[in-house]
């Protein structure tokens, strides 16, 4: 399947991925829903009609001209390796392919989604994508998200230093209110992640997902790491034209970060 072009208002990676990869973030418009999930929604489970996400779904799919594969995420650490017969909304975090045809994707309305590009000898062998709220990548005893994938591709020959990674827009630093218990969560694994965290008044901080995130990246020995900077142009919650949000509307749609090999 050709892909078709993308809508113009989703964010297309500016990256050094090989021209065999395809990655795109939708955002709110492009699609068929209606108010309060219009109207580029691809969530199934946050009350909009079924139809209509299947309708955006298939939008998708063709910008795409692959089969993007559904999650149900559940802010852990599981991981997919999708197939041809993978079904949609199995119950993970992450997924990566090498097969053609099919497109990793993670869906978000203010978590942090990661997508990523193995690449060797010039090459693209696999893709994969995470969904990383602070739960998945804090993680347990150090290991979240970001260091199962790294793990498991490690694991088959293909170490974080012949990775890309792109960080895709999610709940900015200057709005991401946060307990102690989140910054004890990341200094757990390291005190460089003090850096992230800006105190308030009354106990609070506010939160820096996109740094924690790199520092995450940087610490399993990713080395090219692109897109969300924490700057407001990439935060959902303070451009509520653009992206869909949790956080600020409660009830709301969602974006869906994806990328295959063409």
């Amino acid at each position: 399947m050709a892909p078709a072009s993308p809508h113009p208002d989703w964010l297309v990676p500016d990256w050094s991925a090989p021209p065999s990869v395809r990655a795109l973030c939708t955002t709110r418009h492009g699609g068929v829903s209606q108010p309060p999930y219009d109207s580029m929604n691809l969530g199934a489970f946050v009350g909009d009609t079924l139809q209509a996400v299947d309708r955006n779904v298939q939008r998708l799919t063709q910008a795409l001209g692959a089969r993007p594969v559904l999650l149900k995420q559940l802010h852990g650490t599981r991981l997919l390796a999708l197939a041809a017969q993978t079904p949609d909304y199995l119950e993970a975090d992450g997924s990566y392919t090498g097969q053609r045809g099919l497109a990793c994707a993670v869906g978000i309305a203010d978590c942090l989604p990661i997508l990523l590009c193995h690449v060797a000898d010039g090459q693209a062998t696999q893709v994969g994508a995470l969904h990383a709220g602070w739960r998945g990548l804090a993680g347990e005893l150090g290991v979240g998200v970001v260091e199962a994938f790294f793990a498991c591709q490690a694991a088959t020959g293909r170490p974080p230093a012949q990775w890309l990674a792109w960080l895709g827009p999610c709940i900015g630093p200057q709005v991401f209110e946060v307990g102690p218990e989140v910054q004890a969560a990341f200094r757990a694994f390291s005190a460089q992640a003090a850096q992230a965290f800006v105190p308030l008044a009354g106990g609070k901080l506010l939160a820096d997902l996109p740094a924690l995130a790199r520092q995450r990246l940087a610490a399993v020995g990713v080395r090219a790491v692109f897109g969300n900077d924490g700057s407001p142009a990439w935060c959902t919650v303070e451009n509520p034209s653009r992206f869909f949000s949790y956080r600020r509307d409660k009830v709301t749609g969602r974006q869906l970060a994806s990328i295959c090999l063409l």
